[in-house]
């Protein structure tokens, strides 16, 4: 088997200008924040995003990383919605193709099943047709006639996503309380990359957890990266859970003076260090 271990920036080194890259995680949960922040440590832009969006978002949104948006929704959970991608939508830095949290599921199934697209009745009778007008819709070839929603495949050039543990050869395992679809996102991708808070042997992925954890393969990672805190500021549970002050923080500092004290280091290990000084000034 293939060993896998990567660094951040070497992940961020595989992704092009211009590439699809879709990003694991839900909201402000167990979101790849390393890999992101390696991202904006790389020149990487025009990128086209697709996410159950979070702080991912709004920092790529944010540095201006971002083309186009395809997600149901962008939220840090305990604060409704994301503020810099907020901002960035209200002012056009980018294109937005929203669809229903249903249609994006299974938009993933159909791409991790490489199918062109999948009927769903999700999205029906809503908004989401009139601000998608490019969505089509197919009848049953069957003796019911139904008609669905044609949802086409979110089809990626890669995929970030954070998981609790894993080993070198890309086996990874959530303990948390939801798979948040990580796996889909993997399997859709041309490449994936899986950040993690610890690389553990193979065998010990199975001695203290229940066999379904074991939510990735190998056969669709290309690589692993250790990254201990490297959800933050999201939740990581039961490593960690959000750090709401910080978020706080995130959320309400102008984005300069943020990116400047948070996001001007060279690598992870900066990062991780401005945010344990901050919370030291706190106590």
């Amino acid at each position: 088997m293939t060993d896998k271990v990567m660094t951040p920036d070497e992940v961020a080194g595989r992704i092009r200008s211009g590439m699809t890259v879709g990003i694991g995680g839900w909201g402000s949960r167990r979101k790849p924040m390393a890999l992101v922040r390696a991202l904006l440590r790389s020149g990487v832009t025009d990128l086209t995003v697709v996410s159950y969006g979070g702080p991912d978002v709004g920092l790529l949104a944010a540095a201006g990383r971002i083309r186009r948006l395809v997600a149901p929704f962008v939220t840090l959970d305990s604060i409704p919605l994301e503020p810099r991608f907020r901002a960035a939508r209200e002012s056009g830095a980018l294109e937005l193709t929203e669809l229903d949290e249903a249609m994006f599921m299974w938009g993933l199934h159909a791409a991790a099943n490489r199918l062109p697209f999948l009927p769903v009745r999700a999205g029906l009778g809503s908004d989401v047709m009139r601000v998608n007008p490019e969505l089509r819709t197919v009848r049953s070839p069957y003796a019911d006639g139904e008609e669905f929603v044609a949802v086409p495949a979110l089809r990626m050039d890669a995929a970030l996503v954070h998981l609790n543990r894993a080993d070198r050869f890309g086996n990874g395992q959530y303990l948390g309380p939801d798979p948040y679809f990580d796996d889909l996102f993997c399997e859709a991708a041309d490449s994936a990359y899986v950040s993690c808070e610890a690389i553990v042997d193979t065998a010990e992925l199975t001695r203290a957890a229940a066999p379904q954890t074991l939510l990735v393969s190998r056969h669709a990672v290309t690589g692993v990266v250790e990254t201990p805190n490297g959800a933050h500021f999201t939740s990581c549970e039961p490593d960690y859970g959000r750090d709401e002050p910080f978020q706080k923080l995130y959320a309400s500092t102008p984005w300069p003076e943020f990116s400047a004290r948070f996001l001007s280091g060279a690598s992870e290990e900066d990062y991780q260090s401005a945010v344990q000084a901050w919370h030291k000034e706190q106590q």
